[in-house]
């Protein structure tokens, strides 16, 4: 299943695969705008001869012809930043621009793929098969999958694989189990209507701020007392804007949160709760509610074949022991967007590590991976692309 030739060529890369991380990480470019990052992949794929289009406005798909006729396997690597200001200032290729950064790891995907691309490409007489390459902007806005989707990504693919650097878990080691792994991600607003007054004369207004926290207090039993404990979910109130002055009763009071869960059914019912209890919540003080529920991402649910796929290819490329267990996060991921459109699987691969500080938590500020993960990243791409089209 493991092929020597591709694990010889990626070792063979592994100085210009943490070059080529150091560089996207010292140039981060957040959702949308990730034009600099489309050329240099662009390049890159020009100079190796890998045919590829850019799509709009930002983001590549390319695509590596095998020399034998089979399948089509499709490998994602996501390439946007965050509006975060980088905290590793020391670091020789810390991000250059103020207030972004790449604090989720996506300047490793892109590296990891390109590296792979590269190997790949170098054995692509003996691929039966073809792969795929989705270099995807937007992951960050939770819209760069679906838009990667319309402009034709998975179009002829047979099965979709992605992979994300995980600094939860120890430095190379591999996740990727059958089932639900991140959750679907939702947003909701709620905005309460009441009537302002003298903040001395209460008898005469309805305290949006009053019903505002009511809402916030009770909605959590929406999870603990409508929904089966066995199925996991969370609703978050993240946000909170109510009054205008110390002495003023506030008239109005918006609320924006998140859902988060693995079940259909259970997405349906927090959603129809929510709008019973903004509803009933602002009745009971004279006021009235409006609700906004925005659907973002699916969750992400690997597919039994594909995610044991991945874990006899870890196994046999790493040793028994590179197989971890990393239960399914709350996290959302929009990669869920290919796999509504075709079987495959998403995996994780740890980066954490405690002699390095490379355990912070993504989004943070000090984020940083362990860069000796890199090497099994990009060797899981393209042992699993050639897994794939040989099964």
């Amino acid at each position: 299943m493991i092929n020597k030739t591709i694990k010889e060529g990626i070792q063979k890369y592994s100085d210009e695969l943490t070059a080529i991380r150091r560089k996207l990480h010292s140039e981060p470019e957040l959702s949308w705008e990730e034009y600099e990052t489309t050329n240099f992949v662009s390049a890159y794929l020009t100079e190796l001869g890998i045919k590829h289009r850019k799509t709009e406005p930002t983001g590549v798909i390319a695509e590596i012809k095998g020399g034998k006729p089979g399948e089509t396997v499709a490998l994602r690597a996501d390439m946007d930043a965050l509006p975060v200001e980088e905290l590793n200032t020391d670091l020789p290729y810390a991000s250059k621009e103020k207030g972004k950064m790449h604090a989720c790891g996506h300047d490793t995907h892109t590296a990891m793929l390109l590296i792979a691309a590269k190997v790949l490409n170098e054995n692509s007489e003996d691929l039966p098969g073809n792969v795929r390459l989705i270099f995807q902007p937007a992951e960050e806005a939770a819209a760069g999958a679906k838009e990667m989707v319309k402009q034709g990504a998975v179009e002829g693919v047979d099965n979709v694989f992605g992979i994300h650097i995980w600094s939860q878990m120890p430095t190379s080691k591999v996740s990727c189990n059958p089932g639900p792994s991140f959750a679907s991600a939702d947003i909701f607003k709620v905005t309460f209507k009441g009537r302002g007054g003298h903040g001395a004369m209460p008898q005469d207004t309805i305290d949006a701020a009053v019903i505002a926290s009511s809402f916030v207090m009770n909605v959590q039993s929406v999870v603990s007392r409508t929904i089966d404990p066995q199925q996991p979910a969370v609703v978050t109130v993240g946000k909170m804007e109510v009054g205008t002055r110390f002495n003023v009763i506030a008239e109005n009071a918006v609320i924006e949160g998140t859902v988060r869960c693995f079940d259909a059914a259970t997405r349906d019912h927090i959603e129809k709760q929510l709008q019973v209890y903004a509803e009933n919540t602002a009745n009971i003080y004279g006021g009235t509610a409006k609700v906004e529920y925005i659907r973002g991402t699916q969750p992400v649910i690997n597919g039994k074949e594909s995610a044991e796929l991945v874990q006899q290819v870890a196994a046999e490329a790493f040793g028994e022991d590179a197989l971890y267990y990393e239960k399914p996060t709350m996290g959302g991921e929009d990669f869920s967007f290919f796999l509504d459109e075709v079987p495959g699987s998403f995996a994780l691969v740890g980066s954490g590590n405690p002699e390095k500080d490379t355990e912070w938590a993504h989004h943070h500020g000090k984020f940083n991976v362990d860069e000796d993960a890199l090497v099994t990243g990009a060797e899981l791409y393209a042992q699993y692309a050639w897994a794939y089209l040989n099964k």
